[in-house]
């Protein structure tokens, strides 16, 4: 045979789109001419599979190949295609028969002396196989994470003779399955740890609950970045979909997806990260931050650090719960529902309405730090909560607060309530928040006059709304009152808890 096709996944965003890899050998002058949109590293494969066959034992064809990598219009990047580049020459050349390859797809990458390693984004490609209904044939060193995809026949190799032998049959490889479940290797911090700082304790709490956004501020040193580690702890568990959704993002990223499997992300970047860093993005488009933090907590330390052009490509991400990066050639769609948790101090000393430490700021210099929050980006935040520093007393108590286990079982209460509406109450419709809320005449003329004071904005309304929405489903309530009301407009008055007002 001098044509034969070989099935092979490429690595866009999170998906893994299906590319033939086609193999003619003809008359002519011996060479190998590869097209189909290759990029560099695809270009090269030609030498390293050439090594790789000869040094393999195989021969290498003295003839003309002409390999076209199908479609032609989708770019194809990095050394996955190797395996299957070198199993579509052994094919078109006869040393292994085409229909031992008629049934599965391949991927991977090889050395010099045939051996496979390991690439990245193979749990997209492994779910997209299996719901082809076709095997998958790999490095072994990626067999763990393909095995992820449930239901799909996984054939784990360390070399392009272990894969040839397995082909004709001469030495068939088992498929791969788990032994056991995965588990994350990372222990979570319990909220057990953190003393005192009650109401920011209960502000995290409902954040949970309702999968609201977060603002900590306060003097350094007074707990809360510790907080906010808490978080993921108290959130319910991921549900299998989600734990692949997660994996699948870490993968492509070339991230270890089993060290925090099951769960809740928790990300961290530097306030001198990039735009790009966290929406995502570059020449070769790669998921950002926030994207990594889908299911899970995305936390801003010294949040005022950070570019404020930085700070406003969150804005869409926050209300969408997604990022659409567009760019001349290409197009990418990345999940990013995540929370938001950010740590501010007061001033730009940090001391501003500190009994520890004088504050020596003058008004403008507060005034310009505290700017660099823009009001739509607030708007955003549901909760701004004041963390003050802590009497001595209470940092010595031998007193445990609650566990994370203790405040979760809360949580999932609360959010059950929640689903049974359809939605969770940082992401419940206008319309139905509304009526879920159930507002009676007394508690809308207070809340009227309330948000006239405050001069608070449309968007700002909706979020006390499911602030007090979510404080009714924590206690267990029908309807929200004016308890509920009071409670979700203390978390909105920055300029108290600044020291502004």
């Amino acid at each position: 045979m001098s044509l034969a096709i070989v099935r092979t996944r490429a690595s866009v965003g999170l998906e893994a789109p299906e590319v033939l890899v086609e193999v003619h050998l003809s008359n002519g002058l011996p060479g190998l001419a590869i097209v189909g949109l290759p990029e560099a590293a695809v270009k090269e494969s030609r030498e390293r599979v050439r090594s790789a066959l000869i040094n393999s034992g195989f021969e290498f064809p003295a003839r003309r190949i002409t390999l076209n990598l199908a479609p032609a219009d989708l770019p194809k990047e990095g050394g996955r295609f190797d395996l299957p580049i070198a199993l579509g020459i052994l094919v078109a050349s006869g040393q292994v028969p085409g229909e031992a390859v008629a049934e599965l797809e391949c991927l991977g990458e090889l050395a010099l002396d045939g051996k496979l390693r390991g690439v990245t984004g193979v749990l997209p490609a492994a779910l997209a196989i299996k719901t082809c209904g076709r095997a998958l044939l790999l490095p072994a060193i990626n067999a763990d994470e393909a095995a992820l995809a449930g239901a799909l026949a996984v054939y784990p190799a360390t070399s392009l003779s272990e894969v040839v032998a397995h082909l004709v049959k001469q030495a068939v490889i088992a498929p791969h399955h788990r032994t056991v479940a995965p588990t994350a290797h990372v222990p979570q911090p319990d909220l057990s740890e953190v003393r005192g700082q009650h109401q920011a304790r209960r502000a995290l709490e409902v954040a949970a609950a309702g999968a609201h956004n977060l603002l900590f501020a306060g003097p350094p040193g007074t707990g809360k970045t510790m907080l906010a580690s808490r978080l993921p702890g108290i959130l319910p568990e991921l549900a299998p979909d989600e734990c692949l959704e997660v994996a699948a993002i870490r993968s492509v990223c070339g991230l270890d997806i089993l060290e925090r499997w099951g769960q809740r992300p928790f990300r961290t970047p530097h306030h001198t990260a990039s735009a790009v860093a966290l929406v995502g993005g570059g020449s070769k488009p790669k998921p950002g931050e926030i994207s990594l933090a889908h299911h899970g907590v995305l936390f801003l330390d010294e949040v005022p650090e950070f570019d404020r052009k930085v700070l406003e490509v969150l804005r869409e991400p926050l209300e969408s719960g997604s990022i659409h990066i567009a760019r001349a050639s290409h197009q990418r769609h990345y999940p990013a529902r995540f929370q938001l948790v950010a740590a501010m101090n007061p001033c730009p000393c940090g001391h501003r309405g500190d009994p520890r430490q004088d504050c020596h700021c003058t008004p403008q210099q507060v005034q310009r730090y505290q700017a660099r929050l823009s009001g739509p980006l607030l708007d955003r935040i549901d909760l701004q909560v004041e963390v003050p520093a802590l009497p001595a007393s209470e940092l010595t108590s031998a007193t445990a607060g609650e566990s994370s286990a203790t405040v979760r079982a809360r949580v999932q209460a609360a959010r059950a309530r929640q689903w049974a509406r359809g939605h969770l109450n940082a992401q419940l419709p206008p319309q139905q928040l509304e009526a879920a809320c159930a507002l009676g005449e007394s508690e809308r003329r207070w809340l009227t006059d309330v948000l006239t004071r405050l001069n608070l904005s449309a968007r700002a309304y909706h979020r006390v709304l499911r602030v007090a929405l979510t404080l009714a489903d924590l206690a267990g309530e029908e309807r929200v009152g004016q308890a509920q009301l009071m409670e979700a407009i203390s978390y909105r008055q920055l300029d108290r808890m600044m020291g502004r007002g």
